[in-house]
């Protein structure tokens, strides 16, 4: 960048235009100073400039609009946001709409502010193409080893500039996204991206214990404090003092549990399980929940103080069907990583098996991806994927496989070899024992399809259907098969339906109760 950069400064204090006067013109830039909104709109439209510092709050005006007018006018001049801490949500605001950055007054770092618009001189004037570089350039190693995976989505970009950004302002984040989309991983890229990343990391899945063990999990116990409590033990807040805890399926939370929480994150402090003595703590909380806290804090089962403490950065994680261009790229990942884990065996997907991925609606995001290339490279007993090792779940109609459609059912007259077939492979015990896995995992889907083919025809001849599941019924029957995917495992159970381990303990317990009573 020339030494004869423009730069705008805007700002209602006249000591602070002083300040980037005295502090950018030793250093050769050209600096014009606006001390309100319309000297600021008269400035952009009558020179070019390369970088604009802007004040959020201003007599007649606001940053957020200035910015807008500002990338109107002059779409290659980058904007910097200077904002207090009680304004860092606007501010954040302010990168989602194309600032390049904010930074917080009073300035306690003047090198700090240098560096700052430097970076954005680089930055100013390069083609769209260059400026994706260099931005993703300063993130992109850490979110490798974050185990993020970016593809070319504009959106999963543009996230992970923004989380870079305010990973080093050290405010409490909030993340949404739905179950499967890879909220703790995003959570882990804020902290490596952190001063805080030489300090622990620590996980709570809030919604995965019960609320008395959760408190002692937290803030820790004394000896003594309860039945079991043979001796004193460290919290979480304790344990992640300097670091960062990420509080994922927050709305899961008890009041009771919100409570403790706020005054934390009021004060500072928190005091062990029986404990009398006050003890400090600097942690960061990341938390995170697929479920609608605004809507909660409404029906009065979150609280709207502690809402608003962890919600001073709200970041959004993309379902995976608002980003598919990144499909293949997560694919591609997956089958390296399994190649890797076996014999060494490269396994790649067929081109005919990547469009069916592409059209899917993935409804469990990344994790739903994760496990059906997983279940797929189990499957398929050579190096390539077809369209016949994914899931009937995926392919839905399952067009790779021989289908008892109608037509066949149709054609089958009465004790046809056809039906005789199907009685002989249901009275004999012994004949699925001995299929191979994946002619079994075949013969289910298989037998999916034809159930609901001969519902059709059945229904065509006004022949009577068994009646459909109660929605009672259908919850049992999915709580059962999620325990048998699981092999009895709770959290791996709950993740698979979308609850929380709190949730299906309940109603594993409703479904024990009523069988009882019944």
């Amino acid at each position: 960048m020339s030494l004869q950069a423009r730069i705008l400064v805007i700002d209602d204090e006249v000591e602070v235009g002083t300040f980037f006067r005295c502090l950018l013109e030793r250093k050769g830039y050209r600096v014009v100073v606006a001390t309100n909104g319309r000297e600021a709109c008269r400035a952009i439209n009558a020179q070019k400039f390369n970088v604009a510092v802007v004040d959020l709050k201003l007599p007649d005006s606001d940053g957020l609009s200035l910015l807008q007018e500002i990338k109107k006018v002059q779409p290659d001049c980058e904007v910097i946001i200077m904002t207090g801490y009680s304004t860092t949500r606007t501010a954040v605001r302010a990168i989602q709409l194309g600032a390049y950055d904010y930074i917080e007054k009073p300035f306690e770092d003047i090198s700090e502010v240098e560096s700052l618009i430097d970076k954005a001189l680089d930055f100013a004037g390069g083609a769209e193409e260059r400026k994706k570089k260099l931005s993703s350039a300063e993130w992109s190693h850490i979110a490798t080893r974050a185990g993020i995976i970016v593809g070319n989505s504009q959106a999963m970009n543009q996230l992970l500039s923004v989380a870079y950004k305010i990973a080093r302002k050290d405010v409490n984040v909030l993340i949404q996204g739905e179950t499967g989309t890879g909220k703790e991983v995003l959570a882990r890229f804020i902290h490596a991206a952190s001063h805080r990343s030489d300090h622990p990391f620590i996980p709570v899945n809030c919604g995965a214990l019960p609320e008395n063990l959760l408190e002692s999990e937290l803030f820790g116990h004394e000896k003594g404090a309860f039945t079991g409590a043979t001796g004193q033990r460290r919290g979480i807040f304790e344990l992640a003092n300097h670091g960062t805890l990420f509080l994922d399926e927050i709305g899961e939370a008890s009041l009771s549990i919100q409570v403790k929480l706020l005054r934390v994150l009021e004060t500072g402090e928190f005091m062990r399980v029986g404990g009398e003595k006050p003890i400090k703590t600097d942690v960061r909380i990341i938390a995170a929940t697929n479920v609608d806290l605004e809507q909660a804090v409404r029906e009065k089962s979150f609280r709207e103080d502690l809402f608003y403490r962890l919600d001073v950065v709200r970041l959004y994680l993309p379902p995976l069907r608002e980003r598919r261009e990144d499909i293949p790229e997560l694919v591609n990942h997956f089958l390296k990583e399994l190649s890797g884990q076996g014999t060494g065996q490269e396994i790649r997907i067929s081109p005919e098996a990547m469009k069916i991925m592409m059209q899917y609606s993935w409804p469990g995001n990344v994790r739903e991806l994760l496990n059906a290339i997983q279940q797929a490279a189990v499957l398929c007993d050579g190096t390539v994927i077809l369209p016949g090792h994914l899931s009937s779940r995926i392919t839905g109609s399952l067009n790779q496989f021989p289908r008892a459609g109608p037509a066949l059912l149709e054609n089958q007259p009465q004790g046809s070899p056809f039906l005789a077939q199907l009685q002989n492979m249901a009275q004999a015990k012994d004949y699925l024992s001995g299929l191979e896995d994946g002619e079994l995992s075949r013969v289910f889907h298989l037998l999916k399809v034809l159930e609901k083919n001969v519902l059709e025809v059945m229904s065509r001849r006004g022949l009577s259907c068994p009646p459909p599941a109660t929605i009672e019924e259908m919850e049992r029957e999915a709580i059962n098969q999620a325990l048998v995917y699981s092999r009895g495992n709770i959290s791996l159970a709950a993740r698979v339906l979308g609850i929380g381990r709190n949730t299906l303990y309940r109603k594993l317990k409703e479904m024990q109760g009523g069988a009882r009573n019944g």
